[in-house]
């Protein structure tokens, strides 16, 4: 039996089968609804069911609040009824608007010891248009993805940048860190989420978790080409000083007086750096996050205490946007 999927106060409707999420279904009905991983570990996918039933694997995605409330993770809720949902954003998909390309291996820096910069030229006369903090898939030769947030400016549309971290044990990070030569060549698609600026006259909060730093500088430097006039923080949080492997926010610092440069340390005590979980430097310095828009990039577990301790101070839950970075590891922790 085929259930039908109602978005509240909408006219959209699409078709869903009793073993299919809703995410796949309304992507296979030409609707996008934002998501990353795909395995209910990061939460972008997270959404309310107004009416009707659905089997959902909630992880710890969700706090027990929300799922009060009714609220699912459309990647793993598959119906058992018709349903009538509320999700956070869906809109037609642009069948023009992802590209997928070859391109070729430009340039690699390390920029610290497991964290590779990866530059990436796409064909001649070839553009890719993002907006700034979203993401690509590089598809691999078996079939499988591995998702990574852009760098540099969607000005700079004649490639794509990437900030690669080692995970031990990874097979494609290895592969980076061991084999990967300039001159290779990498299948990809771009782009990908919804992780970007939205217009606001609020001061911005930008938290980073090592390589989370990468969509924040696209979205840094893109607000800077544009002349977007905010006051804007970036806490970056990192273990050991050798994690906060860009001088870039200091040269921000310097260059714009309403941007504030706050490093932060997980473990090392170092002069110059503040000493704590990087969520928690932000709430040392704000209390209050009422008047706040924030803007999170990290590991799962550092996105939800953000998420969780910045509402509990008050930021609006519409005022909070994520990019949880999910490795391997995560997807298979999270089970089938």
């Amino acid at each position: 039996m085929t259930f039908t999927v109602a978005v509240q106060d909408s006219p959209i409707r699409f078709p869903c089968e009793p073993n299919e999420s809703v995410l796949d279904a309304a992507r296979r009905a030409g609707y996008e609804i934002p998501y990353a991983c795909r395995k209910g570990v990061c939460g972008t996918c997270k959404g309310r069911v107004i009416s009707g039933e659905v089997r959902a694997f909630m992880g710890d995605a969700l706090a027990p609040a929300e799922r009060a409330e009714g609220h699912v993770l459309y990647c793993n809720a598959r119906p058992r009824s018709d349903l009538v949902i509320l999700p956070r954003s869906i809109g037609k998909t642009d069948p023009f608007a992802r590209k997928t390309l070859t391109a070729r291996v430009f340039r690699l820096t390390r920029l610290a010891d497991d964290v590779m910069h990866v530059h990436l030229r796409f064909p001649a006369g070839i553009r890719a248009k993002f907006k700034a903090g979203q993401h690509l898939n590089l598809i691999l030769e078996n079939g499988e993805r591995r998702d990574f947030s852009m760098a540099n400016p969607p000005s700079e549309s004649d490639g794509v940048q990437l900030h690669i971290r080692h995970v031990p044990g990874g097979a494609f990070t290895t592969y980076v860190f061991e084999q990967l030569q300039r001159g290779d060549h990498l299948k990809l698609e771009i782009p990908f989420g919804d992780f970007n600026l939205r217009d606001s006259s609020k001061p911005i909060l930008f938290v980073a978790g090592s390589t989370g730093f990468a969509p924040i500088a696209s979205i840094i430097e893109d607000a800077a080409r544009k002349g977007i006039a905010r006051d804007m923080t970036l806490y970056w949080g990192a273990r050991r000083p050798e994690g906060l492997y860009s001088e870039l926010p200091r040269k921000w610092a310097r260059d714009n007086p309403r941007f504030k440069y706050v490093p932060v340390l997980s473990e090392a005590e170092e002069p110059g750096f503040r000493h704590n979980l990087v969520h928690k430097a932000v709430l040392e310095d704000h209390p209050s996050l009422a008047g706040f828009q924030a803007y999170v990039c990290g590991v799962p577990v550092m996105t939800q205490a953000a998420r969780r301790d910045f509402t509990a101070a008050g930021l609006p839950d519409d005022e909070f946007f994520a990019d949880a970075f999910v490795t391997r590891a995560d997807l298979a922790a999270a089970g089938p």
